[in-house]
C-alpha cells in the first residue's frame, strides 16, 4: 500500500514540475514572444496562406464565437458522413461496417466536443481510417479550440479597453504546431517503445494459455492514445480504453498517460498568471481547483483501499483493497487516483472500470463532473471556473455595499444574467435528461422498442439509478466515462445524451467569452481601497464557497438517491 501511495504521490508531483514551465512556455506562445518550437512557422505561414486566412486581422468577442462555431459545424458533418461510410472506406483491414445513423451522430458530436462518450466498442465499432482520420484529428481540433477559447479571454482580461482580441485561427493553429503536436510525438514514441502496437496490419491472433484462439485487433494505438490524453480527450483504441494491456501496457505508460492528461489543465492556470503578469492571481485559483481535486481524491482512494463491507461480511480477506474492476497491476490506490483525475478533467479515459467502483468513489467521481472546474479540460476547465469567479465577485460586491469590479471592470446585470444562466445550465441539462430517462425506466419499461427501456438496467435499485446519472453527468460535462453497466447503445441514448453533450460543450464556451468581450470594452477602474483584490486568499474561499453552493448542492438529492443510498445499504 504504501509503495501505491509513494507512486500516486509521485505522479503528482511530477505533473506539477512539468506543468509550471508548461505554463510559462505557453504563455509566451500566445504572447507572440520568442520560443524553441518558432521553427514550426513556416508550418503555420503554410496553412494560413492554403486557407487564405490573414492571422494578424483582429477580432472581437463575436467574431471569435463566430469562427468557433462554423468552423466546428464543418467538423461535426465530415465526422458523421466518415462514420456511416466507413465500411465502404480504406484502412479497414478487419472488415468493421459503417455506423448506424443514431451512433454515427452520437459519436461524430462526442469526438468534436471533446466528450468521446463510446456508446461502440472501440476496435470494433470504428476503422482504422475513422480512428485515425476522424478521430485522431477530432483529438487535436477539439482541444485546440479549447486552448483558443481561453486565450481570447486571457487577451480580454489583459487589455485595458478593447475589442480587438486577436485572431481565432492564430490561436487555434498555434495551439496544434506549438503544443499539441510536438508533445503528442514525444510521448508517442514513449508509447511505441514499450509495447503500443503502430501497425497498420489487422487483426493478429494467438493461442492463449488455456488453449483459446484469441484475435488481437491491432493499427497505430500510440499515436491515438498520446492525443487522447494530452488533449484531455479519452476515446480509446481499444473499448476497455486504458485498462487495456495494448493501450496501456505497463506502470510507465500508465504514469505517462496520467500525466499528460493532467499537465496542460494545470499548465493553463500558470499561463494565466504569465500572460497577465498576475502570477498570485493564478496561485489562488491553483489553489482552490487542488483543494477540492483533494476534497474529492482522499474519500475515493480511502474507500477503495479499505475494501468492500459486503465482501467482508462473507467472511473474504481484502488485504489490497476493493479490487472487482481493476488491474491488478495497478492497483486501487492508482485507480482511484486515475479515476478522480479522469473525471475532475475532461479526459474520461479508464484505467478501471467505474461501474465497480465502491459508491463513495462513484459520488466523488460524479462530482468531480457536476463542479467541472477543478481543473478541467484543455482550456474549457478555467472557463467554468471563470463563470464563478463572476459571481463570486458579484455576490462579493453586494456584500459590502460596492459595484462589484473585476481586473479594472464593472461586472452589472447583463455579465451577472449570462453568468447565472451558465452556472445554471450544467445541473438543467443533467437532471432533465436524468428525469426524462427515469420516466421512461419506470412507466414505459415494455415500450415496443429495438431496446426495451427494461433492459436499460442491469443493475436495479440505486445503481441503476447511478448509472443513468453518470451517463448524463458525464455527457454534459464533456468527459466521456461512463457507469458501463447501461445499456446506451441505443436510439434513446444516442440521441439524448447527443444533444447534452452539444448544450455542455458550447454554451459554457459561449457564455464565458461573451462575459470576457463585454468587460474588456469597458471603461477601465483602478484598484481603491474598497476593491476587492484578486490575489487574496479570501477572494479564493469566496469563490470555493460559490462552488459549492451552486453546483455541488444542486446536485444533492440526485446524489442522495443514487451513489449516497447505495453507500449507506452496504453498511
Amino acid at each position: 500500500m504504501n509503495t501505491e501511495l509513494t507512486g500516486v504521490i509521485f505522479t503528482y508531483l511530477l505533473t506539477l514540475a512539468i506543468a509550471i514551465p508548461l505554463g510559462r512556455y505557453i504563455a509566451k506562445v500566445f504572447k507572440g514572444e520568442k520560443t524553441w518550437l518558432d521553427f514550426m512557422a513556416p508550418l503555420d505561414r503554410l496553412i494560413f496562406r492554403f486557407s487564405g486566412i490573414d492571422p494578424k486581422r483582429e477580432m472581437n468577442w463575436k467574431q471569435h464565437l463566430l469562427a468557433l462555431l462554423t468552423i466546428n459545424s464543418v467538423w461535426l458533418i465530415y465526422a458523421f458522413v466518415c462514420l456511416m461510410a466507413q465500411g465502404h472506406l480504406p484502412l479497414n483491414p478487419d472488415g468493421n461496417p459503417g455506423q448506424s445513423a443514431d451512433t454515427a451522430f452520437n459519436t461524430a458530436i462526442s469526438f468534436l466536443v471533446n466528450c468521446n462518450l463510446q456508446h461502440y466498442s472501440g476496435e470494433s465499432g470504428a476503422t482504422y481510417f475513422t480512428q485515425h482520420f476522424v478521430f485522431m484529428f477530432l483529438h487535436f481540433v477539439s482541444a485546440a479550440t479549447g486552448i483558443a477559447a481561453l486565450v481570447v479571454v486571457f487577451r480580454a482580461m489583459k487589455d485595458k479597453v478593447t475589442d480587438k482580441l486577436g485572431n481565432f485561427w492564430e490561436y487555434f493553429v498555434k495551439s496544434i504546431t506549438r503544443i499539441l503536436l510536438p508533445f503528442s510525438f514525444v510521448i508517442a514514441v514513449i508509447f511505441a517503445f514499450n509495447g503500443m502496437t503502430t501497425s497498420y496490419a489487422g487483426k493478429d491472433t494467438f493461442i492463449s494459455m488455456q488453449g483459446d484462439t484469441v484475435h488481437v485487433s491491432r493499427g497505430p494505438v500510440a499515436a491515438l492514445v498520446a492525443i487522447k490524453h494530452l488533449g484531455t480527450n479519452g476515446g480509446g483504441w481499444f473499448g476497455a480504453n486504458s485498462a487495456h494491456p495494448i493501450e496501456n501496457p505497463n506502470y510507465l505508460t500508465n504514469t505517462v498517460e496520467l500525466v499528460a492528461q493532467v499537465a496542460i489543465p494545470i499548465a493553463l492556470v500558470f499561463a494565466l498568471g504569465f500572460y497577465l503578469n498576475k502570477k498570485k492571481f493564478s496561485y489562488v485559483i491553483f489553489g482552490v481547483m487542488t483543494l477540492g481535486m483533494l476534497m474529492l481524491l482522499i474519500p475515493t482512494m480511502n474507500a477503495e483501499l479499505n475494501g468492500n463491507p459486503a465482501i467482508a461480511k462473507m467472511g473474504i480477506s481484502q488485504p489490497t483493497g476493493a479490487m472487482e474492476g481493476k488491474e491488478v497491476r495497478f492497483g486501487p490506490a492508482n485507480s482511484a487516483y486515475w479515476s478522480i483525475m479522469t473525471t475532475i478533467i475532461s479526459t474520461g479515459s479508464v484505467n478501471s472500470m467505474h461501474d465497480s467502483a465502491m459508491p463513495v468513489s462513484g459520488t466523488m467521481m460524479m462530482l468531480g463532473m457536476m463542479i467541472n472546474c477543478f481543473y478541467g479540460g484543455c482550456g474549457v476547465g478555467f472557463l467554468n471556473f471563470y463563470i464563478f469567479i463572476i459571481v463570486a465577485v458579484f455576490i462579493s460586491g453586494l456584500m459590502v455595499g460596492r459595484t462589484p469590479e473585476f481586473l479594472g471592470r464593472k461586472i452589472e446585470a447583463r455579465e451577472m444574467k449570462i453568468a447565472s444562466l451558465i452556472a445554471l445550465l450544467h445541473p438543467f441539462i443533467i437532471l432533465v435528461g436524468l428525469a426524462i430517462s427515469s420516466y421512461y425506466v419506470v412507466n414505459v419499461a415494455g415500450a415496443d422498442w429495438a431496446v426495451k427501456p427494461s433492459a436499460w438496467l442491469n443493475n436495479p435499485g440505486t445503481h441503476g439509478f447511478s448509472e443513468m446519472l453518470y451517463e448524463y453527468t458525464s455527457s454534459a460535462a464533456n468527459n466521456g466515462s461512463g457507469f458501463e453497466g447501461l445499456g446506451d447503445g441505443n436510439i434513446f441514448w444516442n440521441y439524448t445524451t447527443g444533444i447534452v453533450m452539444i448544450l455542455g460543450r458550447f454554451l459554457p464556451i459561449i457564455g464565458p467569452l461573451a462575459i470576457a468581450g463585454l468587460l474588456a470594452n469597458k471603461k477601465y477602474i483602478p484598484e481603491s481601497a474598497g476593491t476587492l483584490k484578486s490575489d487574496t486568499s479570501t477572494f479564493g474561499v469566496m469563490i470555493f464557497a460559490v462552488i459549492v453552493i451552486i453546483a455541488a448542492l444542486s446536485f444533492f438529492p440526485a446524489l442522495a438517491l443514487g451513489p449516497i443510498a447505495e453507500h449507506f445499504s452496504l453498511k
